[in-house]
């Protein structure tokens, strides 16, 4: 559905127009019908510039885009056919009533005049407007208007859509709503590219995502393989220490100390959940070492691997901890 070839873009350094800034380095991605796509990276990696030139309204220095085939830059009315866009910071007019931008937006789109009132009803249900159809666009909140940037977006039906920082401002029930619309677009079938700084949303959401540093993509890959990556091999001694959490059914045994002790553990904390280290070592080590725990006369309760997060695997890959 999206392809990146070679994408590329330079800018003057400011102050000084001799010296070039990349910020997209030579991008090759593909991503299939359907996914939804995360594309991670601090500010200034180049997220933004990279959502541009895909959408048509930035020009690279060089490399192309290809959106269902069709070339971002040579075809571009045809292009933003299939393509439905959000920036992170995105205009509405105040004057106007839900129903009405709406309308404006949809016949901007060239829709069939006939067919606009249907349609601009079904994305106002589907975004869950319906309450506020005929509802200044000034009174609306910040969840609100997020909803009718994404209503706009998709009032001509593209099987893309593309969404930066969607999520920015919202409060913790407005990003809750705002996954479950990602996800009814997504089981329809709609393929949705989208950055986030709260990198727990993509996880929840995504199926793939990309990792952006410096302009460039360093990593590219299905959420579950990342995170397989970033924690090690199971069975073999990880790359990087593995977090194990500890739970005792009774208190007395002195499991810090004890822990801090043991070759390969590190990192040693206690919370209410249990004693939270990590250990270098590999599944032989971790039975060793909990045989071990038992003949000490710990009273175990489990023994638990929390999973890694996104943004734990995140964290290691851009410190250069996992190849």
């Amino acid at each position: 559905m999206l392809r990146l070839i070679d994408l590329t873009k330079e800018y003057d350094a400011d102050g000084d127009p001799g010296r070039r800034v990349l910020a997209a380095d030579c991008l090759n991605l593909e991503i299939k019908a359907g996914e939804v796509f995360g594309l991670v990276g601090p500010n200034g990696a180049g997220k933004s510039t990279t959502l541009k030139m895909a959408c048509g309204l930035l020009l690279p220095t060089s490399g192309r885009v290809l959106i269902n085939n069709v070339d971002v830059e040579h075809r571009r009315e045809e292009a933003q056919k299939y393509l439905g866009y959000l920036s992170d910071f995105f205009s509405l007019y105040d004057e106007l009533t839900v129903s009405q931008y709406l309308d404006y937006f949809a016949r901007a789109y060239k829709l069939p005049p006939d067919s606009i009132p249907g349609r601009v009803t079904e994305v106002v249900l589907r975004v869950g407007l319906e309450s506020k159809r005929d509802s200044h666009i000034a009174g609306l909140s910040r969840g609100m208007k997020q909803r009718l940037g994404i209503a706009r977006a998709v009032i001509h039906d593209p099987p893309l859509l593309v969404l930066d920082e969607p999520a920015a401002g919202l409060d913790p029930r407005a990003r809750h709503d705002l996954k479950q619309l990602l996800r009814g677009f997504q089981g329809r079938g709609r393929t949705i590219v989208v950055t986030s700084h709260v990198l727990s949303d993509l996880e929840e959401i995504c199926t793939s995502i990309g990792i952006l540093e410096k302009g460039r993509l360093i990593r590219v890959g299905k959420i579950e393989e990342i995170l397989y990556a970033a924690a090690g091999p199971q069975g073999a001694a990880p790359a990087v220490a593995r977090v194990v959490r500890i739970r005792l059914s009774a208190s007395g045994f002195p499991l810090e100390s004890w822990l801090a002790a043991r070759t390969g553990v590190s990192r040693v904390a206690s919370s209410p959940l249990g004693t939270l280290f990590e250990f270098a070592g590999g599944e032989t080590d971790l039975s060793e070492l909990v045989k071990a725990l038992v003949t000490a006369g710990a009273p175990l309760a489990a023994v638990e691997q929390p999973g890694l997060s996104l943004e734990d695997a995140y964290s290691r890959i851009a410190k250069g901890e996992v190849m």
